[in-house]
């Protein structure tokens, strides 16, 4: 008995879209890693102000809340292992457990509640920006309470982790939520 052609081409295209699925969550845990090579140590802190969350906020409204999750899992795993994926080529579990950690632990969760407001509705630029603004609230709770577990006090972690963060973050929303809408507005036409 002979199989005919879309019983054959089937299980190849079936394929074919999980090896794309497989590329893309890897890119994105590869993009952030290049993001996170972009930062600046600033004076009186310990966290470095990073491109690497506008990484982690673009991934979650390209990918959506699923694959964006699954994507920033890996990267956490990739630096927990040993590849220097983290902000300045760091790696390791210090990193996760460090200064840092708390941001970095909030990725997953970040890029899959971004992804998940975003992909709820029509993809605008307020709903992304709406998105994005969650995601950072999300971030920063995480981020600020790890920092609070390890100074003791709300005043240095809010002084480490949020007040010299502030400005640029607001830059970061609105290049994130304008980046992918005008994206989706570019491939819509074609």
């Amino acid at each position: 008995m002979s199989l005919s052609a879309t019983q054959v081409a089937n299980p190849r295209s079936r394929a074919f879209e999980v090896a794309i699925q497989i590329a893309t969550v890897v890119g994105a845990s590869i993009f952030v890693a290049l993001c996170a090579r972009i930062y600046i140590p600033l004076p009186g802190t310990p966290v470095p102000l990073t491109v690497q969350n506008l990484g982690v906020l673009l991934v979650g409204l390209a990918l959506g809340s699923r694959r964006g999750f699954i994507a920033m899992a890996l990267y956490l795993v990739e630096g927990a292992s040993g590849l220097p994926v983290f902000s300045a080529g760091a790696s390791g579990i210090t990193q996760i457990i460090g200064f840092t950690g708390g941001y970095l632990i909030a990725y997953p969760f970040v890029a899959g509640l971004t992804g998940y407001l975003f992909e709820r509705a029509k993809p605008t630029f307020v709903r992304a920006t709406l998105a994005c603004l969650a995601g950072e609230v999300l971030l920063f709770t995480f981020g600020i309470s790890w920092l609070y577990v390890l100074t003791h006090s709300l005043a240095k972690a809010l002084s480490f982790g949020l007040y010299w963060f502030i400005f640029a973050e607001i830059l970061k929303i609105m290049f994130a939520a304008g980046t992918v809408r005008a994206w989706r507005v570019l491939t819509a036409r074609e």
